[in-house]
């Protein structure tokens, strides 16, 4: 996977985010071994201290569970993955809706458009 990051947004932030979408999305599922620290800042051409942050704060969220000598683990809390899907889904369709109200549609308007994208 490439990691491409945006200069708007601190980088712990957008690692925490994209971390979230592949856990809700089944690449991490529930009790998987995630990367170690070294590696994914490797991957992704940070700093070590920056994918620390962001796994702490992952940690803190009850996302990630850290053992000792075993590494980080995805929560297999699902009801708390199942939360962070339908946040993220959330913001996903608030930020539709509000796109698409700045082209002067309403709501019947937007539900016929995606209602004629799911028809395709």
């Amino acid at each position: 996977m490439e990691w491409k990051f945006s200069d708007d947004v601190p980088i712990y932030l957008q690692i925490i985010e994209m971390m979230k979408t592949d856990i809700v999305s089944g690449k991490y599922k529930s009790g998987d071994r995630l990367p170690a620290v070294r590696d994914l800042a490797m991957e992704t051409g940070v700093n070590p201290n920056t994918v620390q942050k962001a796994f702490a704060e992952l940690e803190r969220q009850g996302l990630v569970q850290s053992e000792r000598t075993s590494g980080r683990f995805v929560s297999i809390d699902d009801k708390k993955i199942e939360e962070l899907r339908k946040d993220i889904a959330d913001a996903y369709i608030k930020d539709l809706y509000t796109k698409l109200r700045k082209l002067g549609m309403n709501d019947q308007m937007i539900k016929d458009a995606v209602k004629r994208w799911e028809d395709k």
